[in-house]
């Protein structure tokens, strides 16, 4: 199925507080992002025309320009009303929002000190990550080729684009084997996550997740530990290794992409069971974002 180029596209983006026709927001060859990857970026879905933890993710944008020592030249409220009105005018009740911030090409090279910084928010219908057929079954996925970096070596508390070039190319050589996606432990040799989404074990009727110390600490994961725990789950933060993948009856992974997609296999090493768990909380977040449930908000 062919699907349109996002350059060529109707309807308007965002584009430094103005809209601009969808094919006008356009960039120079030399602008510093492209060159070095200084930006930073969120991903937010829209469930009957409300984007869901909206505060939450332009906060995080800021937190994300901060820790890439840069300042988003404008404050989370007009990141916030910006949104709501690009949602509007895209004529859409279900989409994905993309905001993203970047250095500009006042100045080429690693410094980038006298760059503007420029931001847009594009909007567009984006279904289910996976398809849903796969979602109800389960994905399967392959061992990442690439680790979670150190954060001694890496700003990985920021949602930032160069750190998603070892996630695109995991996830290129899972899919020219036949998996959705790939597993990606850390630099220790931990399970870290996937290349889009946090994940999380069931083990004796318990959830496990891994301590997020070298990777997002996910908005949508926050926002299902809390459905979890109102559900009278016992949630367990903790380094998990790859052999206790052997002690896992379910899995599941949660993002804003992915929201909450079960995972049906590993590799040739693991198998799971789309379970009870799974199948209630993949209902209670939809439920939530559909305003049919209430949790507390992500911080």
């Amino acid at each position: 199925m062919h699907e349109t180029p996002y350059d060529d596209r109707e309807g308007v983006i965002w584009f430094n507080g103005d809209f601009v026709p969808w094919m006008d927001a356009k960039l120079h060859v030399l602008n510093h992002a492209l060159h070095y990857a200084s930006a930073v970026f969120e991903g937010m879905r829209a469930y009957n025309s409300e984007i869901f933890e909206l505060t939450a993710h332009n906060k995080r944008l800021h937190a994300s320009a901060e820790v890439l020592g840069f300042e988003v030249p404008y404050t989370v409220a007009e990141l916030d009303d910006a949104c709501c009105e690009a949602l509007s005018r895209s004529g859409l009740t279900d989409a994905y929002l993309r905001p993203i911030a970047w250095r500009g090409p006042e100045q080429m090279g690693v410094s980038a000190q006298k760059c503007e910084i420029q931001v847009a928010i594009a909007v567009w219908e984006w279904p289910s990550y996976f398809t849903p057929e796969a979602r109800m079954k389960g994905i399967e996925l392959d061992w990442a080729i690439y680790r979670r970096p150190d954060p001694r070596t890496a700003p990985v508390s920021a949602k930032a684009a160069g750190l998603y070039m070892i996630c695109t190319l995991s996830k290129h050589a899972a899919e020219a084997k036949g998996f959705s996606d790939a597993l990606m432990l850390d630099w220790r040799g931990q399970l870290a996550e996937t290349t889009g989404a946090n994940m999380f074990l069931v083990i004796d009727g318990d959830i496990h997740t891994p301590t997020p110390d070298c990777f997002l600490d996910g908005i949508t994961r926050r926002s299902v530990i809390n459905l979890a725990k109102k559900r009278g789950y016992e949630v367990i933060e903790r380094t998990i290794m790859p052999e206790e993948l052997s002690d896992a009856s379910e899995m599941f992974v949660t993002g804003t992409a992915a929201e909450v997609t079960p995972i049906a296999r590993i590799a040739d090493d693991h198998t799971f069971t789309v379970g009870e768990i799974t199948r209630t909380l993949m209902q209670d977040y939809d439920d939530l974002v559909n305003g049919r449930a209430e949790v507390a908000a992500a911080e």
